[in-house]
């Protein structure tokens, strides 16, 4: 089958493409300012990528146009694909019938903390000998890329996004999935621009709940209270809780025990709780396709990490600079603590409000309460931000310093930096290359 993407460079699109591409099927695709990393990785697996959407791509001819959800009606290749009736599909649909079906699938769902779990729970399963497949929306750091075909015939872990799966189809991209096991982790309110409230995203996770069959496991969070009002809408599949005080909650006696020693045993080079958290809900996925909780935390002890979670990106004069995709806030929160339980000395948190949510100001009001433990505070206000950021962290005195002069942000930071210091960059974007610039000035001012 000849396929040809629409929004390739995407994580989740990128990640379908190298997929099927190791499956054996002819792969194109096209983007708007075709951008690495993505780019070359498609092209180093044989995919030829287009710039743009032009009307002209129809002389690929494929067997499938298959669609991303960044493409939107008035797209004029999207338009000319529906004007002369050709056969199209989602993304999440194609990998559904290509890739997923007939496999024990562990989708890995919540508001935080989802590439970490996924990345954990894949080396877990890799390291104890199953040749499982997955799809990051991430780069892991043990270097095989996002995305894995792995044997047909083994398990396979996928990120599970809440977001929505296309234009035609408004559904989570989760829904499709169809998992045996599910990792649910944690459940906020996030994506203002396609989500009304929370209620609206926990309709969308109980219809995940409502694909998963009875023999299948849901393994939960314990201290959400979104999540348990998910579960009450009805569940049909063995439920498994965790939480970091009682470890997790199964028929086993064995599991239970262990379950309850597992933090005083898990030796994860990441730190903080939520990342605790993370890697028991992987240890207990993990058990659900074999793998006994004893081999999980063996093999945990050398997880390698994941690129753009609390990342070093370098070290000069005695000043740590830390990449993090953090961009909600309990995920600054989180993030600020486990960097203070690793770093004595001060957090200078450098923060860019660039997601959707954040740009809309959905979350204004809880960002000063989650940056409240960093020593100094940054504040980027780039394009598309419709508030005002330094009203929203008034209450963080002077020891926050917002702009919207990007030169004046890098400046002002390396003035403050000394020895002893974490400089710690969060934001879902690539901040302008902002983590180089600081080592490099670090550097010049030696």
């Amino acid at each position: 089958m000849h396929i040809h993407i629409l929004g390739i460079c995407g994580t989740f699109m990128g990640g379908v493409a190298q997929l099927a591409a190791q499956a054996g099927h002819t792969v194109t695709g096209c983007d708007r300012g075709v951008y690495p990393p993505m780019s070359d990785a498609l092209r180093a697996a044989g995919i030829e990528l287009t710039e743009g959407y032009g009307a002209e791509q129809l002389s690929v001819e494929p067997d499938l146009w298959v669609v991303g959800n960044a493409v939107s009606r008035g797209n004029p290749l999207l338009e000319a694909i529906l004007n002369r009736g050709l056969p199209y599909t989602s993304g999440p649909q194609w990998m559904c019938e290509h890739i997923l079906a007939g496999r024990h699938v562990l989708a890995v769902a919540g508001t935080h903390g989802k590439t970490t779990t996924t990345s954990l729970l894949t080396w877990i399963l890799r390291g104890a000998g199953i040749d499982a497949g997955y799809l990051i929306g991430g780069v892991p750091a043990w270097g095989e890329g996002s995305a894995l075909l792995g044997d047909p015939k083994a398990s396979f872990v996928i990120e599970a996004d809440e977001y929505d799966t296309c234009f035609f189809d408004k559904r989570s991209k989760f829904v499709h999935y169809r998992p045996r096991t599910a990792i649910l982790n944690n459940l906020e309110y996030d994506h203002a621009d396609i989500f009304e409230n929370l209620a609206a995203i926990e309709k969308q996770f109980h219809h995940l709940v409502r694909t998963m069959p009875s023999e299948g496991t849901i393994v939960t969070h314990a201290g959400s209270e979104a999540l348990e009002r998910v579960l009450a809408m009805g569940v049909w599949s063995k439920v498994e809780r965790f939480d970091s005080d009682e470890g997790w909650s199964v028929s086993d006696e064995g599991a239970v025990r262990l379950a309850g020693e597992v933090l005083g045993e898990l030796h994860l080079p990441m730190s903080g709780r939520y990342n605790r958290l993370n890697a028991l809900a992987a240890v207990a996925a993990a058990r659900t396709v074999g793998v006994d909780p004893e081999i999980s935390l063996r093999l945990l002890a050398d997880f390698p990490g994941v690129k753009r979670r609390q990342e070093v990106r370098g070290v000069v004069r005695g000043v740590t600079v830390i990449d993090d995709f953090a961009h909600h806030p309990t995920a600054i929160e989180e993030t600020i603590g486990a960097v203070r339980e690793k770093a004595p000395g001060r957090i200078l948190a450098v923060l860019e409000p660039r997601s959707n949510t954040m740009k809309l100001g959905t979350m204004k009001d809880r960002l000063a309460e989650s940056l409240r433990d960093a020593d100094k505070v940054f504040c980027y206000r780039g394009p598309g931000v419709s508030w005002d950021p330094a009203e929203a962290l008034r209450p963080l005195g002077e020891k926050a310093m917002t702009t919207d002069d990007f030169e004046a942000l890098v400046a002002a930071v390396l003035a403050e930096a000394r020895s002893g210091d974490t400089i710690l960059c969060m934001s879902n974007g690539a901040f302008g290359g902002i983590h180089k610039r600081l080592l490099e000035g670090l550097g010049e001012a030696s």
